[in-house]
């Protein structure tokens, strides 16, 4: 469901605009409505965080919400709720990001059926590596999809055994280190971005990692196929705590998807 979306909008001249919300964030019980609201103003996709006190690929900004949204008490049972509510007023797209730990715990086959009757259409797992996806996941054909990343420093064979795991599409970081980092892209980021874009041939790529504004998404926009923001939407929303309208927050979700007009 995942690609054909994405085949779809890209078809019709747009790069995918994924918009990352940490579950639960800035307040539980006006969640659903912001992830609404995403929607209406612009976002294709959402991705939804799934707090944890340990958040190894994430920087502060997002670590600061997972730990409000913990605090709020916010768990997988809850966030599943979350997204069947959201699925209720639409059937855009809805991806799961979370770490390995805190799924274990919850049982892998019991956490992936849930998912499915709830509406969950991708998970994104950091720290499950390919060499542990099939111990990880199994071999059994898996619904949500499956959504892998490469980074950097993965060689070229590395890559094209990613796009070919790889369900939904190939998650790019663009740079090293965690989210949330400078977007001063130099030579090196955009020659990496090139060459893996350059590499897929099974799945679509969207990049994320460092994506602020428009003016990042033109620059992407001719080596993917969509863009993942995170750290900057979580940023804005920081700063529109105690404002209902999350003006800030949405201005810039209109401005991010304009740029996805191509």
């Amino acid at each position: 469901m995942i690609a054909d979306y994405i085949e779809h909008l890209n078809k019709n001249n747009r790069k995918v605009l994924s918009v990352f919300l940490t579950a639960g964030f800035p307040a539980v019980n006006k969640f659903v409505h912001l992830a609404l609201e995403m929607f209406e103003k612009g976002a294709d996709m959402l991705e939804i965080g799934i707090p944890f006190s340990d958040p190894i690929a994430d920087g502060p900004v997002i670590q600061y919400a997972s730990q409000k949204a913990l605090a709020a008490g916010v768990t997988i049972d809850q966030i599943l709720k979350f997204v069947q509510d959201i699925r209720r007023y639409s059937d855009k797209p809805l991806i799961l990001m979370g770490y390995a730990n805190p799924i274990l715990s919850y049982g892998i086959d019991n956490f992936l059926k849930v998912c499915r009757d709830c509406g969950v259409n991708g998970l994104i797992v950091p720290d499950v590596p390919l060499e542990e996806y099939h111990s990880f996941w199994g071999t059994a054909p898996r619904e949500p999809d499956i959504i892998l990343l490469t980074t950097p420093t993965s060689p070229v064979e590395r890559i094209k055994a990613i796009d070919r795991h790889s369900q939904g599409f190939v998650y790019c970081v663009s740079m090293t280190g965690t989210t949330g980092i400078s977007n001063k892209y130099d030579g090196h980021v955009m020659e990496h971005v090139k060459k893996t874009y350059e590499l897929m041939a099974a799945h679509k790529m969207l990049i994320g990692f460092g994506i602020s504004g428009a003016q990042d998404v033109k620059r992407f926009a001719p080596y993917c196929d969509g863009v993942i923001v995170g750290s900057s939407v979580i940023r804005r929303l920081i700063t529109d705590s105690g404002d209902d309208s999350y003006a800030s927050s949405f201005a810039l979700i209109k401005d991010l998807s304009t740029a996805c007009d191509i």
